[in-house]
């Protein structure tokens, strides 16, 4: 089905930021290389992550995954999507990595990753990359809490997304105005855009119509381009 983002954005529930516990971010202390900026494998629960548990869903360790559950379609019955930041800000440019799994729930769903995330002004803008377990593809922007798809004029289908219980890599690649996503290797959409420069990273996932979406993520990666 064609998915319209606007509906599906319009009820949120925002996991709220977590503090850091001092953990490390999943890589035991190892030494990585140099164009690492961020990395979890989501093995240490202290790594600075929400865990967050409501009626509407669940952001949280779980496994040696980090979990994003969506147990609603909102107040209006179009959807809702839940999302977690690890409190980190990036004035530069990223590349945005992860594997993402679909544990449960309805294909119609969403899962991705973000770039360029601030909050501070108390209206939500930021760059998201979402894929969906039926199969389409979108760059997202979301400006003082409204959001719009912005790789084209809607979703689209692509081959390179596995459907079904799957688990697909999906990564974002925001260098300078030009916005970049790829799946398992695929690049499927570009967008261009400079209205946000620098901030926080992050992982999503919701519903459409079928609430119950359940992704797993791992192996979370933010790199220089």
């Amino acid at each position: 089905m064609k998915k319209n983002l606007i509906f599906a954005i319009t009820a949120l529930v925002v996991a709220s930021l977590a503090c850091s516990f001092g953990g490390s971010g999943g890589d035991g202390g190892t030494s990585q290389p140099d164009n690492v900026l961020f990395q979890d494998d989501f093995s240490n629960i202290f790594s600075g992550w929400d865990s967050v548990s409501d009626e509407d869903g669940v952001t949280d360790y779980k496994d040696g995954a980090y979990r994003i559950q969506v147990n609603t379609i909102g107040t209006q019955g179009n959807g809702m999507d839940m999302w977690a930041n690890p409190g980190k800000n990036f004035d530069e440019d990223v590349r945005v990595e992860v594997d993402a799994t679909k544990d449960a729930g309805p294909d119609d769903n969403d899962m991705g990753v973000m770039c360029r995330y601030d909050d501070s002004s108390d209206t939500f803008n930021f760059y998201y990359f979402l894929i969906s377990s039926d199969g389409y593809v979108a760059i997202l922007k979301m400006k003082d809490s409204v959001s719009e798809v912005i790789s084209g004029d809607e979703w689209e289908l692509s081959d390179a997304v596995k459907t079904g219980n799957a688990t697909n890599h999906i990564r974002g690649d925001c260098i300078g105005s030009e916005l970049t996503m790829y799946v398992n290797g695929q690049k499927v959409a570009t967008a261009s855009d400079s209205d946000f420069t620098k901030g926080d990273v992050g992982l999503m996932a919701g519903t459409f119509e079928t609430p119950g979406t359940d992704i797993l993520f791992d192996n979370f990666l933010v790199t220089k381009p």
